[in-house]
């Protein structure tokens, strides 16, 4: 990842301040060199961890090279610099890691050494310990621009006795130009930078109850005569972090963190190229997305309210609801303790077909093209789940209404897919509509218990599952068109199964371009029923099957699309006369 992780401290004397930086270098080694994982000739490796080799960088040059180096340093002089404000000791040469999977370097130190790098990480160390701060002063941030770069910061306090107010203050930041990339790692980089960050707390707040039990500054500040802060403390303004933590070690931890951050984040997402318009699908998806967000808005916003009105509870009966409610190391024992468990499920379409029957899965199908209700009665919940999961794939994203499992029968238009448990009853003119279709998963008895096809699905050989209907659908009968196509490709075992699942992919996009044309046609347009049934010809789809489908998926079109052919047909240009 293109990026600096930086720690950067607000000094009392000096202001803001960075302390330490670590920055990624993907410098090529020159040519001929024998190894390029290997330390160069300045380096000594140290140690090697998760494909990291990490090594402390040495330098060798004449004095007056050091001089000249000193002299055009970016960095702030040695006389505007306190114990506070400096990191690495004088003449430290850093910190450096090999990554040998991408031969990337990772490098440490106070300051970046080019003077541009050195310039934005200042801005973004003064901006995010002043200007730019979150309420409370402790907690994330996100400030920036296209010139200076993007930063994420996490601002908090670190405990010190000597200091005002008993803490000093101090931020992670992380810059980028890349706004798109540093927003989506906002979750991942909160919650490790908040590990780094509780660590660095714990350590300079067992420090700090040790000093205050042997002098406790407070009580010692109070009976002191007011004199001005600074002469006060005898000169100890200023502390540096490992003073505050007692670890001498603290910078070439913090170099391991920061090195991982970046090579962590960088490999985490992955980026893909999209060519052509979204599919209807993906616009459906992102527009429940955006639906999600909205009502996760809301409920917040509405939490918020009932907690401004609610009413005091007596002292005691806050810890006494908290009790009911299992505790964070419970959970995270249990999850320890949890083993998968081999589950009855569908993996396919064509392990159903194996499974139900090519006549049972035929009806099933074709109720689920058409969009009919399908309702399955099982007790075993994730095998109703995984049935649904695999015949879900065959319709449109926006076609698709699912409960998977209720105590209760609900609706069809509430849902095309129900699951139910095997005690609820469903009503009379439920089971002779031809409009629904009933799967009943039954334990099968010993003289059905039989092999579906393949040893691993032995699991699903003690089921024996009824597909009923009050409208069979005939085996002579033709029925939609993608349906034959899908039975063609199910039945070729020439085709994987993920060679099935392209092809039911491409299935899919043709027929839905076939209903955004009929969607025009219709209720945009607003053609004669003449001039639709010759439309329907040229489509291939004028059998009663097809038109039934068309007309369902329909009501799976995006809002983005329907609204788009209307702003079209209001536009000035739509107006004109056809030629």
């Amino acid at each position: 990842m293109n990026a600096i992780v930086a720690l950067c401290h607000f000094c009392e004397l000096h202001g803001p301040r960075t302390l330490f930086c670590t920055e990624v270098l993907h410098a090529p080694l020159p040519k001929g060199a024998e190894n390029e994982d290997s330390p160069g000739p300045g380096e000594q490796a140290e140690e090697e961890e998760g494909g990291i080799q990490m090594s402390s960088r040495t330098r060798t040059h004449s004095p007056a090279e050091g001089a000249s180096a000193e002299s055009s340093s970016p960095g702030p002089k040695k006389s505007d610099m306190c114990e506070g404000c400096r990191s690495l000791a004088a003449g430290h040469p850093g910190y450096i890691s090999h990554d040998k999977e991408t031969s990337i370097k990772y490098v440490s130190h106070q300051h970046p050494n080019h003077p541009q790098l050195f310039s934005i990480v200042r801005q973004a160390c003064v901006r995010s310990l002043s200007c730019e701060v979150c309420p409370g002063r402790e907690g994330p941030i996100f400030f920036g621009d296209e010139q200076h770069g993007f930063v994420f910061s996490h601002t908090f306090f670190i405990k010190d006795s000597l200091a005002r107010g008993f803490q000093r203050w101090y931020s992670v930041i992380t810059i980028m130009m890349d706004r798109i990339y540093l927003i989506n790692s906002w979750p991942f980089l909160l919650g490790k930078i908040r590990g780094i960050i509780d660590e660095l707390q714990g350590k300079a707040l067992k420090v700090f109850e040790a000093e205050q039990f042997g002098c406790p500054q407070r009580a010692q500040r109070m009976n002191t005569a007011f004199t001005p802060f600074l002469h006060q403390r005898n000169g100890n303004a200023a502390r540096s972090l490992t003073s505050l933590t007692s670890d001498d070690n603290l910078w070439a931890c913090l170099h391991t963190s920061f090195a991982w951050l970046l090579k962590a984040c960088g490999s985490r997402l992955t980026e893909k190229l999209l060519e052509g318009a979204p599919t209807e699908d993906t616009l459906v998806q992102m527009e429940k997305l955006a639906e999600l967000e909205e009502e996760s808005e809301s409920w917040d916003n509405s939490e918020a309210e009932e907690e401004e009105k609610a009413p005091v509870l007596p002292e005691g009966a806050e810890g006494r609801e908290l009790t009911k409610c299992p505790t964070d190391s419970s959970l995270l024992s249990d999850c320890g303790n949890w083993q998968p468990r081999k589950l009855s499920v569908f993996k396919s379409l064509r392990h159903m077909r194996q499974v139900l029957g090519a006549p049972s899965f035929r009806m099933l199908a074709w109720h689920v093209l058409m969009g009919n209700q399908v309702i399955w009665k099982s007790r075993d919940a994730d095998l109703v789940q995984s049935a649904f999961e695999v015949l879900r794939s065959m319709l449109p994203v926006g076609c698709v209404r699912v409960i998977p499992y209720s105590s209760q029968y609900e609706e069809a238009y509430r849902c095309n897919f129900l699951g139910l448990s095997p005690h609820v009853q469903i009503p009379a003119h439920v089971l002779s509509s031809e409009f629904a279709v009933v799967v009943e998963v039954h334990a099968a008895t010993r003289s059905c218990l039989h092999p579906v096809g393949c040893g691993d699905d032995q699991s699903l050989s003690k089921y024996e599952f009824v597909v009923t209907s009050g409208s069979p659908v005939a085996a002579e009968r033709v029925g939609p068109t993608i349906l034959n196509k899908m039975e063609a490709a199910l039945t070729n075992q020439n085709l994987s199964v993920d060679v099935v699942d392209q092809c039911l992919v491409c299935l899919k996009e043709e027929w839905m371009n076939k209903v955004k044309v009929l969607f025009k046609f219709t209720k945009v347009d607003s053609r004669p029923k003449e001039d639709t049934q010759k439309l329907l010809s040229i489509l291939g789809a004028s059998e009663e099957d097809n038109v039934k489908l068309l007309k369902f998926w329909m009501t799976g079109l995006s809002k983005t699309y329907k609204s788009h052919l209307m702003s079209t047909v209001r536009s000035p240009t739509a107006s004109e006369p056809r030629s």
